[in-house]
């Protein structure tokens, strides 16, 4: 079993899980780093750029472990969004 999980379902991943943890702790982490990366970039320091790689990285991470669980939240939910949409036309309609 791995560290950080790929594969979901959609029931598996509407639960809390360690990927989610990871997702939480990272994150203003990342926008942090992104931030003051940015702004001493703009002054050219060097710390600015160091810190913009860094917040990247931290970015490009926490999307690598919560994609897949959003993405299979996402097609669960346009699944029931589609059925939605035909049985709402159905009932306007008059058709059955």
């Amino acid at each position: 079993m791995t560290f950080i999980r790929r594969n979901w379902t959609p029931e598996e991943a509407d639960k809390w899980t360690r990927e989610d943890i990871i997702a939480i702790i990272i994150s203003p982490f990342a926008y942090a780093f992104l931030m003051i990366g940015v702004a001493l970039s703009l002054f050219l320091f060097l710390w600015g750029f160091v810190a913009l790689l860094i917040g990247i990285i931290l970015t490009g991470f926490m999307h690598w472990v919560i994609d897949p669980k959003l993405k299979a939240i996402s097609s669960e939910y346009e699944k029931k969004q589609r059925e939605y949409i035909e049985n709402l036309e159905k009932i306007i309609t008059w058709r059955e």
